[in-house]
């Protein structure tokens, strides 16, 4: 059987890609369906303030998720390229590296956000109502920070190292431990909050060990060796300059998100639970289309560090195509069935009414997400984080923040929820025309006879 790296280089990209991109889509879908899973239980034992009070929180779990991404995604497109190029003892510093900036960061983070806990929730739109149920869901989230930071920097490593499956089992571990625990702790022991919280980390701190445990094994193409487990400045430089744009958009998800919380403050918690139920529905078609992205991204960055340019680009339009049916997919399902999914989470028909509504008007531009988050990246993958930064703010900051602020002005509340379409579908205008330019500058580089006769096969 021929090893991972001739298969990257020489097999079809459909099957590469189908071979990276399931497993990673299974991981990450999976943990947004058992989030999906928690705020079902967390309104059905608690009630619409308790999916409020997650709702709150998910600024701060953005922003840890930020932190987190900083480092394993930027590891995770730096291996890539160096075992494309390879370099495996560079590798091998990556991963020690990865290892040690988790450590600090999440460390650091835990302690700095539960020492201002409070504040920061009533800055992020809490109340005297919502308050208790976000801290005390919160404060043991944080507490297995670390768990989290590892598990996903080290399973991003793991999937670019040449293990995909392996890392979608790590995930589904992590997954099954919580679909197990979280209705024995929120509903057997009522511990409601705290008791979806203590499934989270208990099972990310299983997943964790699964994790580990790969990469202490000397069989693994790159492990942990003593002699690599050490901050090297200019390999925390590089994966910091690739990690920075998914950093970027994680913080703006929660600046986005904050500024959401605050502008529904005034319409009343229902509000604020009504868009948490819109955000993790988001959320499921953008873990997908991230899985894609995942599964891409060690190709894409395999294949441009040796060169193969025309392999590049295939993978990045199947990659595209792929990401455009799932986008599809969840369309049709949201505008055909929004009164059976608000169902789901509440009896109630006021706040069912208002999710329907809330529903088909911020998912309307469902069908040029996927193009966005592939483009972006793509160039995160070839190691272009100038441009892969700017189209991450494209849609979050540059045109999102402005049209919160506007339109809400003109449309009450329902100005919240056409603002997000609105800079979905300017931020892949835009998007496109960057695409447009950074495609034929690639091609002509590396092959200028193909600039007048591109190749049209996705496969």
């Amino acid at each position: 059987m021929t090893d991972r790296a001739t298969q990257l280089e020489q097999s079809s990209i459909g099957r590469m890609l189908f071979v990276f991109a399931l497993p990673a889509i299974i991981a990450t879908s999976a943990t947004s369906v058992y989030n999906f899973i928690d705020r079902i239980f967390i309104s059905h034992a608690v009630g619409m303030l308790g999916l409020a009070g997650m709702t709150i929180a998910l600024p701060v779990m953005n922003l840890a998720t930020a932190f987190g991404t900083l480092v394993g995604a930027g590891a995770a497109a730096l291996t890539s390229i160096r075992l494309g190029e390879r370099e495996n003892d560079k590798a091998t510093l990556i991963l020690g590296n990865a290892l040690l900036l988790n450590i600090i960061i999440s460390i650091a983070f835990t302690i700095i956000v539960l020492l201002f806990l409070d504040p920061i929730l009533l800055m992020f739109g809490a109340n005297e109502v919502t308050l208790p149920y976000a801290r005390s869901f919160l404060q043991i989230i944080l507490a297995g920070n670390l768990f989290t930071h590892i598990l996903f920097g080290l399973n991003s490593i793991m999937r670019a190292s040449g293990y995909p499956f392996k890392a979608m089992f790590s995930i589904l571990i992590t997954v099954a431990c919580n679909l197990i625990l979280a209705p024995i702790f929120i509903f057997a022991f009522k511990w409601g909050m705290r008791g979806a919280a203590s499934a989270t980390v208990i099972s990310q701190f299983v997943g964790m060990c699964w994790v580990l445990a790969h990469f202490s094994r000397s069989k693994s193409r790159i492990h942990f060796q003593k002699k690599f487990i050490r901050i090297h400045l200019r390999t925390a430089l590089a994966i910091f300059a690739i990690g920075l744009s998914p950093f970027i958009i994680h913080v703006c998800a929660s600046l986005i998100n904050i500024f959401i919380n605050r502008q529904l403050e005034q319409y009343g918690n229902f509000a604020i639970a009504t868009y948490g139920i819109i955000a993790i529905l988001q959320s499921l078609v953008v873990t997908m289309v991230l899985g894609l992205t995942h599964g891409m991204q060690p190709i894409v960055g395999f294949n441009y560090g040796a060169r193969h340019i025309d392999r590049v680009m295939k993978t990045y339009r199947l990659t595209l195509l792929w990401a455009t049916i799932i986008c599809a997919t969840f369309f049709l399902t949201i505008e055909c069935f929004p009164q059976q999914i608000a169902h789901i989470f509440t009896v109630d028909s006021q706040i069912i009414s208002a999710v329907i509504s809330a529903l088909r008007i911020s998912c309307a531009a469902l069908l040029v997400v996927g193009f966005q988050i592939v483009t972006s990246t793509f160039f995160q993958a070839i190691n272009k984080a100038v441009v892969s930064i700017f189209l991450s703010l494209l849609r979050q900051l540059i045109f999102l923040l402005p049209f919160l602020w506007f339109l809400p002005r003109l449309f009450s509340i329902n100005g919240v929820w056409w603002s997000m379409p609105a800079a979905d579908f300017c931020a892949a205008a835009v998007t496109a025309v960057v695409m447009a330019f950074a495609t034929r500058k690639l091609m002509r580089q590396s092959y200028p006879s193909q600039i007048e006769t591109p190749t049209t096969s996705i496969y």
